[in-house]
């Protein structure tokens, strides 16, 4: 089991100019929607950042295209392995992948035990949480339901049973 959450900072709000309906691609990815990401697991193992930066887009997006690098590795062949690296910090957070488990490692995290996580359930939580950021940004922000990067995303990731 995994929980997925974020929260957006009020230290690093977007620029009020901002045209969504326009943003490119890094914008999106990089410079707006700043917070936290809250990654939960059974048995109290929590990955959450407490930055206050992360662009939380930018972490939904990137966690489900990792989840989807997971399946790339022909089994047999090696660990299929991945990191997500935050671009204001060295930190990552690792993922590995040995049968039908992921493990998550995070640099931030002294503890060593891994956040275990069935693999169907990582794709399942990492498509709602993009799809509910997604949602609630547009919510927030009109316009953005125009952007053509957020049309893409939507369809490339849909919810999954």
């Amino acid at each position: 089991m995994i929980e997925l959450g974020y929260s957006l900072s009020n230290r690093f709000p977007d620029p009020p100019q901002t045209d969504y309906a326009t943003a490119p691609v890094r914008a999106l990815r990089h410079d707006l929607f700043c917070g936290d990401v809250f990654i939960e697991g059974e048995g109290g193992r929590d990955l959450s950042t407490r930055w206050g930066w992360v662009p939380v887009l930018d972490f939904a997006w990137a966690l489900c295209d990792i989840v989807e690098q997971l399946d790339e590795v022909l089994p047999g062949f090696r660990t299929p392995r991945a990191e997500l690296d935050f671009t204001e910090s060295s930190d990552r957070l690792r993922f590995s992948r040995r049968g039908d488990w992921v493990e998550l490692r995070a640099d931030w995290v002294r503890d060593e035990r891994p956040l275990l996580v069935d693999h169907g359930v990582l794709r399942r939580e990492s498509r709602d949480f993009l799809q509910d950021i997604l949602a609630d940004l547009t919510d927030l922000h009109d316009d953005l339901q125009h952007n053509l990067t957020v049309w893409e995303l939507r369809s490339r990731f849909p919810r999954v049973p």
